[in-house]
């Protein structure tokens, strides 16, 4: 269907090569005729127009109102001279002006509703056109605040960082340098958060592309991320960068002191979903945490986050061991489909 509405609005055709088009209209209407007389003892008294209207018709949907109206004005001589009585003259008798009367209405409306349709189907074309601009312009100028966002961001996080470098006490320093490295990150999560043409991704390839980013800049190429992840849910922003916060908050802590000793591992990553409800799972086989871990008695700035983070979106945050490595789950995520 999609492809059939295309070609309706490329007609009529031959709009550059006007006498093409008055010759098949011609041609069509010869047709009709020679069809007419071959027909003609077929054909009970009364329907001198039979073949006529569908060249008529035809003439006008392929090549535009100017030859519609040759083939109606051509037809309409060619069926009173041959098919109306007296036959094989002009003459007229008592039906004779009812009869022609009639065509001429027929083929007036014909030509008409099929010019109406065809500066219709115009109209809609250059709409889709300009409907196609404005989304290309839209897409662009989206993406450019994304980057734009995305890099105020991280420019201030730099700004941060060269702060650090000039502060002495050590605690103030370690606090600056946690904030820069997660507005950097914040940075990071917005300009991931929609696809090439503005799109919200999936959460699944959203994190997907974030734990890829992270990797690249771990500086442990040994440590192997896998992502397993087959739902299509899209989450809004306001739950989509939580959630990125605290997947980036647990990689990093993997390959900062789970992987503290050693270049290679594993962190994966399952996301899977249950009706309204969303659970989220990154396991590593590294050192691990001890077994008497209880992230609500964690004074790391990082975990206060991440706890913080998941209190926002109304989920559950768990860290325990895994033997090997740590496992950090995050459940019960509303993702908002049942609003």
């Amino acid at each position: 269907m999609p492809s059939f509405g295309r070609t309706l609005e490329r007609l009529p055709l031959l709009v550059d090569q006007r006498r093409l088009a008055y010759g098949i209209t011609i041609a069509l209407c010869a047709a009709a005729w020679w069809l007419r007389l071959i027909l003609d003892p077929l054909f009970p008294p009364g329907f001198p127009y039979l073949t006529f209207f569908p060249a008529v018709i035809l003439s006008s949907f392929l090549f535009g109102r100017g030859p519609g109206i040759v083939a109606a004005v051509l037809c309409g001589l060619l069926a009173w001279y041959f098919f109306i009585p007296p036959l094989q003259s002009f003459g007229l008798q008592r039906g004779t002006p009812l009869a022609l009367l009639f065509y001429v209405g027929v083929v007036t409306v014909d030509i008409l509703l099929v010019h109406w349709m065809q500066v219709a189907n115009r109209h809609l074309s250059r709409e889709r056109e300009r409907t196609a601009q404005l989304a290309a312009r839209t897409e662009i100028l989206f993406e450019e605040l994304q980057h734009r966002v995305s890099n105020n961001l991280q420019m201030v996080g730099a700004m941060l960082s060269l702060q650090q470098r000039s502060t002495q006490d050590e605690e103030a320093r370690r606090a600056i340098g946690d904030a820069a490295s997660k507005l950097q990150l914040i940075g990071r999560i917005q300009r991931g958060l929609y696809g090439s043409r503005g799109e919200p991704l999936a959460i699944g390839t959203f994190i997907t592309r974030l734990v890829e980013d992270l990797a690249e800049s771990s500086g442990k190429p040994g440590v192997r991320h896998i992502m397993d992840s087959s739902t299509p849910l899209m989450l809004a922003p306001e739950r989509a960068i939580p959630i990125a916060l605290i997947v980036a908050e647990a990689v990093a802590n993997a390959i900062e002191h789970g992987f503290a000793d050693r270049d290679r591992g594993t962190i994966k990553i399952s996301i899977a979903s249950d009706g309204a409800m969303l659970s989220l799972t990154v396991a590593d086989d590294g050192r691990g945490v001890p077994d008497d871990f209880d992230i609500a008695r964690q004074d790391s700035l990082g975990l206060r986050i991440a706890r913080s983070l998941a209190q926002g979106i109304g989920a559950t945050l768990s860290i325990r061991p895994a033997r090997p490595g740590t496992i950090l789950r995050l459940e019960h995520i509303p993702t908002g489909s049942d609003s």
